[in-house]
């Protein structure tokens, strides 16, 4: 079970309350707007700053 259309266009990053979007393997939320990215586990989304990882420049 992957992370449903409806939450994505409700969940927000909970540093600056911006859009996140679904990484291309599935294993991350992404927010342009700070850089990072919140890792998914079992299918919940980790949404703790501190838990979040830097986003790199691809």
């Amino acid at each position: 079970m992957a992370i449903s259309k409806e939450l994505l266009k409700i969940i927000a990053c909970p540093k600056c309350k911006g859009d996140l979007k679904l990484s291309e393997d599935e294993k991350f939320l992404i927010c342009e707007n700070c850089k990072l990215k919140y890792p998914i586990e079992d299918d919940i989304p980790i949404l703790i700053v501190d838990e979040a990882l830097k986003l790199e420049n691809e």
